[in-house]
């Protein structure tokens, strides 16, 4: 049996493996650390040409003990389409976009919710709450339905319709917060001893990071063991980055790859922009609580609030790390710069979600500026669906609250 502990991103402590409570005494976040000597006994080129295209291709990595708790969908392996036509516009060496919207639940939050829900059922969890944009919320409800978890999702109010619909489909318990992300995470603490919830939002138990980082592993074998020299992801909690820089750290002690770090660019969308304006130290970013008079007017910026509507990421440190670890940068792009590159996606048949659309426009903005040169090779990802952000209005019976003492009273009702 594989074995595996945790260290703390931060002063390198090591501690015991345990399913909750990723915050280090220091205040850094716990990432899982594997036995990589043992790792390497059975993880090889050779024998992953023999197994399944999934993301539990990488097992040996997933901390999971027992394979009879794995909760699959069928998540990972998703397409990296190359854009020559764009290539030679753009003065590029190669472009391609990895497409996370043919995962199971039309997004890349599958990856993440596979294997947390695979260490609630391994911990015998019954119940599992997460804060949530959307396609976390959507995740969760799909794979703790497999796994037989009550899900309690939390979702602001101006989620878009489509993605708050479908929770309940899945079986999830769906409640809309007239608020933000930060205060759905508020009423999920709130309750958290009361109701029996296992809280799987980011960063807040150790399997959505190692689902993540199956991405990284993806398109290091995708491009023959190697990484792109640039890869633009939208960027919220950023659990993805946090993943794929981890995933390059693992590949590079296990000898699979010898390459340099790719350089990391987080998107955001302007008006809640934390990592672009700590990266740039242009101004303090902003923190939940403090000032949601900004994140209203963030709210407008696009076509529908989303992912990278993270005001307060769990360890802003770490990100902002990654990025200059890396030689990396993070920029902010606009309503119209996202609508117009959903707009051109779509004209490649891609069906991109505005943090999708984000990253195309990030990367135009980067050529235009200098900063991508015609020698890089760059990955775009495109993390969901456009469809599930159509504007179609949501069912009349979900509830809205803005407290934990509003869900108590709607559920005595």
């Amino acid at each position: 049996m594989n074995q595996w502990g945790l260290t703390c991103s931060r002063c390198s402590a090591r501690l015991p493996f345990r399913y909750q409570n990723m915050k280090c005494d220091c205040g850094g976040t716990l990432l899982v650390d594997y036995d990589l000597e043992l790792v390497a006994k059975t993880l090889t080129k050779a024998s992953l040409h023999e197994r399944y295209p999934s993301m539990w291709r990488y097992q040996e990595l997933l901390p999971v003990h027992d394979p009879a708790n794995i909760i699959s969908l069928g998540e990972g392996w998703t397409p990296l389409l190359r854009m020559p036509k764009w290539e030679s516009k753009l003065s590029l060496r190669r472009l391609w976009v990895k497409r996370e919207e043919q995962n199971p639940t039309g997004s890349f939050k599958s990856r993440g919710f596979s294997v947390a829900v695979s260490l609630l059922r391994e911990a015998g969890a019954t119940k599992a709450a997460v804060p949530s944009n959307g396609n976390a919320a959507g995740a969760l409800a799909a794979y703790a339905g497999r796994a037989g978890i009550e899900a309690f999702v939390f979702i602001p109010m101006d989620c878009p319709s489509l993605i708050v619909d479908e929770c309940p489909l899945y079986g999830a318990k769906t409640i809309l917060v007239d608020g933000f992300i930060h205060d759905a995470a508020a009423i999920i603490e709130s309750g958290r001893g009361e109701q029996g919830w296992v809280n799987v939002g980011t960063l807040k138990e150790p399997g959505r990071v190692e689902g993540k980082k199956t991405m990284g592993f993806e398109l290091a074998e995708q491009l023959g063991w190697t990484f792109p020299d640039v890869i633009i992801y939208p960027t919220g909690g950023g659990s993805g980055i946090i993943g794929m820089w981890k995933a390059y750290l693992e590949l590079k002690e296990l000898g699979l790859i010898d390459c340099e770090m790719p350089k990391f660019v987080c998107v955001q969308e302007e008006g809640c922009q934390p990592i672009v304006d700590g990266v740039h130290q242009s101004s303090q970013p902003t923190r939940a609580g403090e000032d949601d008079s900004l994140l209203l007017a963030a709210s407008s910026t696009i076509p529908n609030p989303t992912g990278m509507r993270v005001p307060n990421p769990p360890d802003l440190p770490l990100l902002l790390a990654i990025v200059e670890q890396s030689g990396g940068t993070a920029l902010a792009v606009s309503k119209v710069q996202i609508a117009e590159a959903m707009r051109c996606l779509g004209t490649e048949g891609i069906s991109s979600s505005p943090e999708g659309a984000a990253t195309w426009a990030a990367m135009l903005q980067l050529c235009t500026d200098g900063w991508l040169k015609p020698s890089d090779s760059v990955v775009l990802f495109n993390t969901s669906h456009a469809m599930k952000y159509a504007k179609l209005g949501t069912s009349a019976a979900i509830p809205i609250i803005r407290t934990y003492d509003d869900f108590v009273m709607y559920r005595s009702l």
